[in-house]
């Protein structure tokens, strides 16, 4: 599926995001691990946040990083063979992954949660302050 390029004479400044999007649609559409992205509503005591859940069973915490590479949030799972069982049945793979998402400018990650298998990063967008700002027109005669 090819997308139209943002060339509009009325989208000045838009080259990040059409970079952007072609990063996104060049990457791997592996389905593992399968993954949520779910709104959390705004409470009294917290703003309104994204979480992103992985299911990332058989993996620990010290086999799991979480990292900001410029705007992409990067998950990677790294799992070594242990050479000392022998198996005579595995139908649990030992695999390796990465998956990535490509925040919006001014997204910041509050932390991520390894719970029963699940990898749980929470991510907020602080509240843009709205800035109007007025131009003065220089008379030129």
């Amino acid at each position: 599926m090819s997308r139209p390029p943002l060339n509009s004479p009325f989208l000045l400044g838009f080259d990040e995001i059409e970079r952007a999007l072609d990063r996104v649609t060049r990457s791997g559409t592996d389905g593992y691990p399968p993954y949520n992205i779910e709104r959390i509503p705004r409470t009294e005591n917290e703003p309104e946040r994204l979480r992103i859940t992985l299911a990332v069973a058989g993996f620990t915490r010290d086999q799991l990083d979480v990292s900001l590479e410029e705007n992409q949030l990067v998950i990677r799972g790294r799992q070594v063979d242990d050479r000392e069982r022998h198996f005579l049945h595995r139908g649990i793979a030992s695999r390796q992954f990465q998956r990535a998402f490509l925040l919006a400018d001014g997204m910041q990650v509050l932390g991520a949660d390894l719970m029963n298998g699940l990898l749980s990063v929470d991510l907020v967008r602080p509240e843009p302050a709205r800035v109007i700002q007025k131009i003065d027109i220089a008379a030129r005669d």
